[in-house]
């Protein structure tokens, strides 16, 4: 127990101490969280620039004006110039221009006049609708439909009222309360499970393959101390590790971004330790197999970079093409990732989780056999 407890203190202070370590495994990502946290952290909601350019001047143009500022989803601003308003939409500083006709007061009221009048029917020349002209971007479809659907609501809304339209069928909106989530929900866990991956697969490979290529290894293979004993220590001491660095992301994601964990923080633990042994497993695999720490961090680094874009961590599985969707889903670090989203934003338990839970402890039984059978003291 001795032995154990003094490579487990051993192995901390090695991590403490080296600076390198430190920045990759702990600063850099969080530099990646705060990075994508403040630029994507609000969602993605689609905010729509306009120009309005007001030819009429009348009461009833200064009222649609209003219409529109009175849309969150809108930044109005007003313009004189036709031609500098297309041009910042030309230029992408503008997703809008609408242009208000002149007479459109004039024809507007023209319009609800006949529509009262006795036995009006509706035809003729007061029949020929005022046209507001609405300048689009027909490059940025996603955010021209939205902001074309909305001129078009409101207009629509200013001909009924018009015609003193009276709708057969309405709609009764009903509220249902969903998950308020944020990219910023969906991000911290994956950089939570992205620590976990890079400290096991890059630090495991790399200090084994080290520790062998000095000698380090064979000496301690000559001492009494048992290879249970060494590789224990090695376990507690990232474990200890992980914990920590995942509380530090936790922590900077809850000050900074409003993050928090909903689940059960038992829960979480558990699958902070099963996603440790799995990977330890893996890497254990590779310093099985590299011959010297040169070759160790390509190998780990072959291995984790694709799984960091594969599994998850920055960008929904779902919407990566449908044919990687099932190699994907086999992967260790999908179901981890999945596993910390479900218990921080959803509030799973075990019950929920236990594929996940299947699948990593599946990943750790194999890794750990085939790790028992490459890893050598020499």
């Amino acid at each position: 127990m001795n032995a154990y407890l003094q490579l487990t203190v051993a192995q901390l202070r090695l991590f403490l101490r080296n600076r390198q370590v430190l920045f990759w495994t702990l600063l850099f990502p969080i530099f990646f969280m705060v990075m994508f946290g403040s630029f994507f952290g609000n969602g993605s909601a689609i905010s729509i620039g306009a120009l309005v350019l007001d030819n009429d001047k009348s009461p009833a143009s200064q009222a649609l004006i209003e219409t529109f500022r009175g849309i969150s989803a809108v930044t109005l601003e007003e313009s004189e110039d036709e031609n500098e308003a297309l041009r910042q939409l030309k230029e992408g500083d503008q997703q809008l221009v609408i242009v208000i006709p002149q007479g459109y007061g004039q024809m507007l009221e023209s319009r609800g006049g006949a529509a009262t009048a006795p036995g009006a029917s509706g035809q003729g020349a007061s029949s020929t609708p005022v046209q507001i002209k609405a300048y689009y971007d027909e490059t940025n479809l996603t955010v021209s439909q939205v902001a074309l659907t909305v001129v078009g609501q409101v207009v629509d809304g200013i001909s009924k009222s018009v015609v003193h339209y009276q709708p057969v069928v309405t709609v009764q909106p009903e509220a249902v309360q969903s998950l308020n989530l944020r990219y910023i929900d969906f991000l911290v866990p994956g950089i939570v499970a992205m620590m976990i991956m890079s400290n096991n697969l890059n630090g495991v490979a790399g200090q084994i393959a080290s520790w062998r290529e000095r000698g380090i290894l064979r000496r301690m293979q000559s001492t009494p101390l048992k290879a249970s004993t060494f590789i224990g220590s090695q376990i507690t001491a990232r474990l200890i590790l992980n914990g920590l660095q995942a509380m530090i992301v936790l922590v900077v994601g809850s000050v900074f971004f409003g993050t928090q964990v909903n689940g059960s923080w038992l829960t979480l633990l558990f699958f902070v330790v099963l996603g440790t042994l799995a990977f330890m497993s893996i890497g254990f695999i590779i310093a099985g197999l590299a011959k010297t720490p040169e070759s160790a961090g390509p190998i780990a680094g072959f291995i984790s970079f694709p799984l960091m874009f594969l599994g998850g961590v920055f960008f929904p599985i779902k919407n990566m093409p449908e044919f990687l969707q099932p190699i994907v889903k086999m992967l260790p670090i999908s179901h981890l990732t999945t596993a910390l989203r479900q218990v921080m934003n959803v509030g799973a338990g075990f019950a929920d989780l236990w594929l996940e839970t299947a699948v990593l402890a599946g990943w750790l039984a194999a890794a750990f056999v085939v790790a028992s059978l490459t890893f050598k003291w020499e």
